[in-house]
């Protein structure tokens, strides 16, 4: 469910090349505060897909909402305590 979401975002992305040492610069509009760059458009991706995941962390931490991408939705996540490592 989160991979799909995280690919469904990453279908969104608006790049562009910025002056920078990473010239790659990615975000994705439904995702307030989502954006990676990159020193190439590869890399930029891959950082963006790791930027989405800790955004996504953050939200379900907080009990933020998750907006929908291109029809995908990211339920609530129940953490379990199986009581390993008590």
């Amino acid at each position: 469910m989160i991979l799909e979401y995280i690919d469904a975002a990453l279908e969104r992305v608006n790049y562009e090349i910025i002056e920078d040492d990473e010239p790659y610069y990615g975000e994705i509009p439904e995702l307030p505060g989502v954006f990676a760059t990159g020193r190439t458009l590869e890399e930029c991706r891959r950082n963006l897909a790791g930027v989405i995941d800790e955004w996504l962390i953050l939200r379900l931490r907080r009990g933020l909402p998750i907006p929908p991408i291109a029809g995908r939705t990211v339920g609530e996540i129940v953490r379990v305590d199986t009581g390993a490592g008590a």
